[in-house]
């Protein structure tokens, strides 16, 4: 799962538009779009469709949802800015999304996610692509109308997969623990990723029809990663113990 990102800038967007044009994606490149340069849920972020670069919230808007912020029955903002792979076409937030091909590619310079090793406190780990291009992950978008106001409001939401089996991925977040506080084994942990999208893949992630884009998610190989501590002074080297 993912908390906090960095999104690409609008300058990465429109320098790389050629790109975007060439994978099939339309439109004209963007321009004055404000968003923060570091992000968390509920913030405005770009994100890619087909048809061009939209800003829009980052947490899904379920489609018949009174308000745009929804609660839980603790009075909690509902966390809808990951939607697991595995549920995503059953849970009423994003089914509808997923049926009808409302997928998209979230730009993003880095990502972070806590390390918390065998410590009490965390230490936040950031990922970059090691070739410095921006990642593009996988996503799902749609709009909501606020139905006092009429406003149009788009929003988007990260896919995320199970990640156990990655060396480096498998690391991040705290481990879960049954109801007694042990630790649970391996095979029962549920670490989860964003999704990034290959660039020979993007026009297939964004067109192509639901068992292609199911088969793109994929966990990412670790050549791609240049990988550190948030804060350089709580370095330290995690133990990957295979290369994927």
């Amino acid at each position: 799962m993912c908390n906090v990102y960095e999104p690409a800038t609008e300058d990465y967007l429109q320098a790389e538009w050629t790109r975007f044009h060439e994978s099939g994606i339309t439109g004209a490149p963007p321009s004055s779009m404000a968003y923060k340069l570091r992000l968390g849920p509920r913030d405005t972020g770009p994100f890619i469709t087909s048809q061009g670069v939209m800003l829009g919230q980052w947490g899904m808007i379920r489609p018949n949802a009174p308000t745009r912020t929804e609660k839980d029955p603790k009075g909690r903002p509902l966390m809808t800015n990951n939607a697991r792979s595995e549920t995503m076409a059953t849970r009423a937030t994003f089914r509808d999304a997923w049926k009808n091909g409302q997928r998209c590619l979230i730009p993003a310079t880095s990502w972070d996610e806590p390390y918390w090793g065998n410590n009490a406190f965390n230490t936040w780990w950031r990922f970059h692509r090691q070739d410095g291009d921006a990642w593009m992950l996988a996503g799902l978008w749609n709009t909501w109308t606020d139905k006092a106001t009429g406003e149009v409001v788009p929003s988007y939401t990260m896919i995320t997969m199970n990640c156990d089996a990655h060396p480096l991925l498998k690391l991040m977040h705290k481990p879960e623990k049954d109801k007694e506080g042990t630790i649970l084994p391996p095979e029962k942990q549920d670490k989860r990723t964003v999704v990034p999208i290959d660039a020979a893949d993007w026009s297939l992630w964004l067109t192509g029809n639901a068992e292609d884009a199911l088969s793109l998610i994929q966990l990412p190989p670790m050549r791609l990663f240049k990988h550190a501590a948030v804060d350089p002074a709580k370095q330290v080297d995690l133990p990957i113990t295979a290369i994927a």
